[in-house]
């Protein structure tokens, strides 16, 4: 095939590459998973804003267009659009940020030439109009990509009462699903949640997120971390690397620490958030000494950390555990590392993970049960070992990247 006959894709992402996010991290992979698919990519995104590390952005560096209006970048030979978008604290700041992203995206959306569909992840909602905007003036498909769902992660936190704004917001969301050529979701549990927003639900697909295999994998032999970390002290290391937020439960984690405070565990928390701060608070007031909290770390070094650590945790909050699918449990399973899950029953977490054999799932009596599942797993590494292989092997069948990066191939061909 000559390269004037490949299809060319638009990704439309808050999120990608300098940015250190997960997100981010996910579609980049499917930018060059694509391209190895025969496809041409461009993508279209914000200037880094979310976790910015300096070593990324001295290897992809972006220039100012027109005065800083926009900026341009190269990934690994992809043409990357940015358009400025910024963490003010001031609540009227970010809102004109955010309404300037989106006026700006569409009109560099519109001014990129040669596309045949345009492939945007959620959050947030309104990117998936802005795609259908862009493709409906280029005449090209439009295909959302539901990671969590909106309105209903707002709603479910708390953060939207007004009955008319909830009910405004429905009415976007059924329109992006029902105007876009196709959308895709990544659990059946997300799948069930928005089936009967589809007036054609032959629309709807089911893609799973993945993980980069040849990344993330398991290493034979501990390799040094950086001296942020310190000398190996010989405890069992309890890790959690990640968003520290509002989506993480961290009540059991801080009973769990208070329990096993003279127990040769350590628990290790790795990543930024807005609940940060209360953690770090919360570790000082209480003298838990076997908590540890450091800053995000980069993508090439979390492989090492992830294969440092004896056990992972993911501990979700039960308001919003049927909104969000933690991608960081693939790239856990991938270094063949034992997870415990505080998750409730029924939810994507619970539904992916319950017949795999790879994990400890706490479904009720969340601090008692964790701090059990901690005690049972630290002292017994036959279990560990056993746990962690079930899970690399699952990851190498169903979930590596060209696995189901081949299916979005297949999805776009098929349109």
């Amino acid at each position: 095939m000559e390269r004037r006959d490949l299809k060319r894709v638009l990704i439309h992402s808050l999120v990608f590459s300098p940015d250190g996010v997960s997100t981010a991290y996910l579609y980049n992979d499917i930018a060059l998973g694509l391209i190895e698919n025969g496809f041409e990519v461009v993508v279209l995104t914000t200037t880094p804003h979310y976790n910015l590390i300096e070593s990324e952005l001295v290897k992809q560096p972006i220039r100012k267009k027109l005065f800083g209006l926009y900026y341009k970048s190269d990934f690994k030979g992809i043409k990357v659009y940015h358009i400025p978008l910024k963490k003010y604290k001031s609540t009227f700041k970010r809102l004109v940020s955010f309404v300037y992203w989106h006026v700006l995206s569409f009109i560099v959306g519109i001014s990129i030439k040669k596309i045949n569909f345009v492939l945007s992840p959620s959050p947030p909602l309104s990117i998936g109009f802005i795609s259908l905007l862009i493709a409906k003036f280029k005449g090209v498909k439009a295909i959302y990509n539901v990671q969590e769902i909106y309105p209903d992660l707002l709603i479910n936190q708390g953060n939207l009462k007004s009955t008319i704004i909830i009910s405004l917001l429905k009415k976007f969301e059924k329109y992006i699903y029902n105007y876009s050529a196709a959308v895709t979701t990544i659990d059946e549990v997300f799948y069930a949640t928005i089936t009967s927003r589809f007036s054609d639900i032959s629309k709807l697909k089911i893609i799973p997120n993945f993980v980069d295999t040849e990344l993330y994998k398991p290493l034979e032999h501990k390799l040094e971390l950086p001296s942020i970390f310190g000398d190996d002290n010989g405890k069992i290391k309890i890790l959690y690397a990640g968003n520290i937020g509002f989506f993480q439960d961290w009540a059991p984690v801080l009973f769990a620490a208070r329990e096993l405070l003279e127990e040769n565990i350590e628990f290790w928390i790795i990543g930024e958030g807005v609940q940060k701060e209360y953690l770090e608070i919360e570790v000082q007031n209480q003298n838990l000494s076997n908590v540890r909290i450091f800053p995000y770390q980069s993508r090439e070094l979390i492989p090492i950390i992830n294969n440092y650590a004896n056990i992972h945790f993911i501990a979700i909050n039960q308001q919003m555990e049927q909104e969000g699918f933690p991608s960081k449990v693939y790239t856990i399973m991938a270094c063949a590392k034992p997870i415990i899950v505080v998750t409730g029953l029924n939810t994507p977490l619970y539904n992916f993970l319950k017949d795999k054999n790879c994990s400890e799932l706490i479904t009720n009596n969340r601090n008692v049960n964790f701090t059990k599942a901690i005690r049972k797993l630290a002292f017994d590494k036959e279990l560990r070992e056993k746990l962690g292989n079930n899970g690399y092997a699952e990851i190498i069948k169903n979930y590596s990247k060209k696995v189901v990066v081949s299916k979005y191939a297949n999805l776009l061909q098929s349109l």
